[in-house]
């Protein structure tokens, strides 16, 4: 694949992989339990918005997993609005996305969102994309850090 692009839709719960404009394949997926955009820790929510692989681990408690670049800087930006977070997480949060690294994890905003395989309930997540560990081994093999995640409400 010369451009991979995970385009994740989480009101019909599907993930569809992409070389560039082409489709090259699809499958079914779960998201958080509550349905909005992930707003902070604990809400149980999977962000909407632009992200990139940012984390690679081969052995999760749920099998492969793919870290995403929650909070990326429109989640900084509203965490700092509304006093969610303070000047230095945001400038960290930031800092971390201009370098295309992991944003900081540890803030109030959450983190450690990511594609991976089945949740332990098979339905919803607290705030990940689960799946299939067929589908979940498939993506580790072609994805790599930086390919870019899109999630859509």
């Amino acid at each position: 694949m010369s451009r991979p692009r995970v385009v994740i839709t989480k009101h019909t719960g599907t993930l569809v992989l992409y070389d560039g404009e082409e489709e090259v394949w699809r499958c079914a997926v779960a998201t958080g339990q509550n349905p909005a955009d992930k707003e902070r820790e604990g809400d149980r929510a999977t962000p909407v918005g632009e992200f990139y692989i940012c984390y690679i681990n081969p052995q999760s408690r749920y099998g492969r997993f793919l870290g995403i670049s929650y909070p990326n800087v429109e989640d900084a930006e509203r965490g700092l609005r509304s006093g969610l977070i303070d000047r230095t997480q945001y400038e960290r949060i930031v800092a971390a996305i201009a370098a295309r690294q992991c944003p900081p994890w540890d803030t109030p905003l959450g983190g450690e969102i990511g594609l991976h395989g089945p949740s332990p309930n098979g339905a919803a997540t607290l705030g990940c994309i689960a799946m299939a560990p067929e589908h979940i081994e498939r993506l580790y093999r072609l994805l790599e850090l930086g390919d870019e995640v899109i999630i859509l409400p």
